[in-house]
């Protein structure tokens, strides 16, 4: 089996659903910038720090090549990737892809059950934050439409609802392969 690349921005769900599908499905899950993380010896924004932006998406873009590679993987990329290089254009080649598809609203709403310091949303709140997060997904809208296939993600907050998420992509894998889910 191909790889099932999950894509979309920060706080869409990528991570949480990713991890629930290979456990359902039984197979690997990757993260990319753990990934990344794991092979250099270093957290993201050192990277970044270290190499700037440019230096960081070249990195990225190679361990994408790494990591897509392998078989009966669920992978999660950050949420710029497929916006540099060839990268969608080689995901959709590679893999099976998928768009989570989340409102400024519910990037937020994420944001807030998460624990995670996102540095690009840091020091915004309000209508700075959503003015924000509806630009660049408007920047981006255009690499991550370009995924086999879009699901609208409402505000993961339970199990119920990523399962349901699971459900659809399960659907839609068998469906691609010709098995009828029961």
């Amino acid at each position: 089996m191909k790889s099932i690349i999950l894509i979309g921005y920060m706080c869409a769900g990528k991570t949480t659903v990713g991890k629930s599908l290979a456990k359902n499905m039984g197979i690997s899950f990757y993260d990319l910038d753990w990934y990344i993380e794991d092979r250099f010896h270093k957290r993201i924004p050192e990277i970044f720090a270290e190499k700037g932006e440019e230096g960081f998406r070249d990195i990225e873009r190679r361990m994408l090549h790494e990591a897509a590679e392998f078989e009966d993987i669920v992978l999660s990329c950050g949420g710029g990737t497929p916006c540099f290089f060839d990268n969608m254009k080689y995901m959709n080649q590679t893999g099976t892809t998928f768009y989570l598809k989340a409102s400024p609203e519910t990037i937020i709403a994420h944001q807030e059950l998460s624990h995670t310091v996102r540095p690009l949303l840091q020091g915004k709140s309000g209508k700075e934050l959503v003015e924000f997060i509806s630009s660049q997904l408007q920047e981006r809208s255009s690499f991550y439409e370009q995924a086999h296939h879009i699901l609208d993600v409402n505000i993961l907050d339970s199990y119920k609802k990523i399962n349901i998420i699971v459900s659809q992509i399960r659907q839609i894998l068998n469906l691609e392969n010709g098995k009828m889910e029961n």
